[in-house]
């Protein structure tokens, strides 16, 4: 996302300066028109003036599984009657999440002022814009109460997907910085404890102590070094939020062995599904592609859903111009011609979200499968060469005072 300053005038004709963050200029056109905006001129922003911002992760978004819950309640409430602003009210009153409950009070005060619901939601930065266009479209077509149950699935895929993730790499992480734990706690106590003993040894301590005491020296003396590498960490996220950085970075993910598979068919995933549903809501193909762009993680993806958009308007195939983008692999391409021959796209699009749901479900898991022991491994490895470490020499010693003896 880039940062865009712009001068614009409202329906009044005053002038209105701000900043709004949008993939390309175009973008930030459009949604500078959706706010009821005329824009005279747009620019990216500089780094001088950029707002402070003290997050290094950004504002923290709602999480999809709350997003689903509140789908599915005024889906739920609106079918059995009650009128819009009413079932806002009732939404805001039990929703846990303090800044989604903040945002659907402040909706409903616009709807109340006589806004229609996706003008005044649009207000509010919690909500996805697919959620907003969706209930726009439902709105036009009379189906709402459709348009939020899709919708509701929609978010429900999406944290289930998100969860598999996080729930199969949770292990491995953690025992990884455990790992590192024990290893900064025996190098940095356990073993200089010891130090005033090996040096009382006439003999040569064994490469394995030497090793690990040259590794305890070098925190205690040399932690400048350690903090140049996690300075590195931080360039490296510093440099992904640059447009070059964050195009070369997510090249880079997709090279990756194993992992570049798995980001690849969570995009398929996440393109196939958001397609479908928002195809199935009636929404034109070239707004549901610009749409799905949008919610492509991969710079890449949202690149390649942009150039697709263009032939696609131009009157060419949507299988062909995936085939054509290099980055969806054949069972897409085909299931969407498949789709395009049958005038079905909605429903071929669906059965790949599922297929590839699936798919990240098992590599995620298999991957897990593999990491574990690897790790356990590794982990054991580094224990045995610690205690070594410290045994070795004490075992030479023991020898030494028993032959002087």
């Amino acid at each position: 996302m880039e940062t865009f300053s712009y001068k614009a005038v409202d329906a009044s004709g005053k002038d209105v300066k701000g900043a709004i963050e949008a993939e390309s200029k175009d973008e930030a056109a459009r949604k500078i028109k959706e706010q009821g905006f005329t824009p005279i001129s747009i620019g990216k922003q500089g780094a001088l003036d950029k707002d402070v911002n003290l997050s290094f992760f950004g504002p923290k978004k709602i999480p999809a599984r709350d997003m689903s819950v509140f789908c599915r309640q005024f889906a739920s409430i609106l079918k059995a009657g009650v009128s819009v602003i009413n079932a806002l009210e009732m939404l805001g009153e039990q929703t846990e999440n303090k800044r989604l409950k903040e945002a659907i009070e402040r909706t409903q005060s616009s709807v109340e002022k006589g806004e229609n619901l996706s003008d005044s939601m649009r207000e509010n930065e919690e909500f996805p814009s697919i959620l907003i266009d969706m209930i726009k479209a439902g709105e036009a077509s009379g189906s709402l109460e459709n348009s939020l149950t899709r919708m509701a699935v929609q978010f429900e895929k999406d944290a289930k997907l998100k969860g598999v993730v996080k729930k199969a790499m949770m292990y491995p992480i953690v025992l990884i910085f455990v790992m590192i734990g024990v290893i900064v706690v025996m190098l940095t106590f356990v073993i200089p404890s010891f130090m005033t003993m090996f040096e009382d040894l006439d003999s040569e301590l064994p490469v394995t102590t030497r090793a690990i005491l040259a590794m305890s020296d070098s925190i205690k003396g040399y932690w400048y070094v350690y903090l140049i590498v996690v300075g590195i960490v931080v360039g490296v996220k510093l440099y992904g939020n640059t447009e070059n950085g964050r195009h070369n970075l997510d090249k880079l993910k997709l090279k990756i062995p194993v992992f570049g598979l798995l980001q690849t068919k969570s995009a398929c995933a996440s393109f196939a599904r958001t397609m479908s549903t928002l195809l199935q809501a009636g929404m034109p193909m070239i707004d549901a592609l610009e749409i799905s762009a949008s919610t492509m993680k991969n710079v890449l993806y949202y690149d390649a859903l942009e150039k697709v958009k263009s032939g696609v308007s131009l009157g060419l195939p949507l299988s062909n111009q995936l085939r054509t983008s290099g980055l969806f692999p054949p069972m897409v391409v085909h299931m969407v011609g498949i789709g395009e021959e049958t005038g079905n796209v909605e429903e071929m699009l669906t059965n790949s979200a599922v297929y590839y749901e699936e798919e990240v479900e098992v590599q995620t898991q298999t991957l897990t499968s593999l990491m574990e022991p690897i790790i356990i491994v590794l982990m054991a490895f580094v224990v045995v060469l610690l205690i070594l470490a410290i045994y070795q020499p004490m075992i030479q010693l023991y020898n030494t005072l028993g032959s002087q003896g």
